[in-house]
């Protein structure tokens, strides 16, 4: 009995480590973000950012674009070994010289492939981004043919 709750045990810890290193391993891109119609709710314009995060992974945050109502940002963020259905969360901040506000957040879980959003913040305005989950392999192929192009 003990020897086959041994070789069960056994058998569970291998084709779990298979499914963990036999997964391809992904990678998220997110780009092409710019809002609309963005408000502080202060009668003043927005000092926009943007902060990108995959579950609890911070990827980071765009510019500052002062003094816009449409800013665009061109920054792109990666995030290496991304899952099909983990999170993605964008934050829309206006900075302030003490504390920034935040505008609105977007949540979405990601599919394999490239898709276009939009969201609506909370205080107005709506944030518009694209992102891609793919294959590390091809999207070192993407980058390596638009380099070429350069």
């Amino acid at each position: 009995m003990a020897s086959s709750l041994l070789w069960c045990l056994l058998v569970t810890c291998v084709l779990s480590v298979v499914r963990i290193y036999g997964e391809e391993r992904m990678v998220l891109k997110v780009l092409n973000l710019r809002a609309s119609n963005l408000n502080n709710g202060m009668f003043q314009t927005p000092d926009g950012y943007v902060k990108v995060f995959l579950g609890p992974r911070y990827g980071g945050k765009t510019e500052v674009r002062n003094d816009q109502h449409d800013p665009w940002w061109k920054e792109e963020f990666g995030f290496f070994n991304a899952l099909e259905n983990d999170l993605l969360k964008l934050e829309v901040y206006d900075s302030d010289f003490v504390i920034d506000d935040l505008l609105g957040s977007c949540e979405r879980s990601i599919k394999n492939g490239t898709f276009q959003h939009e969201c609506f913040l909370k205080k107005g305005g709506t944030l518009h981004y694209t992102y891609t989950l793919g294959p590390i392999q091809q999207n070192l192929e993407d980058f390596e043919n638009l380099e070429a192009l350069e």
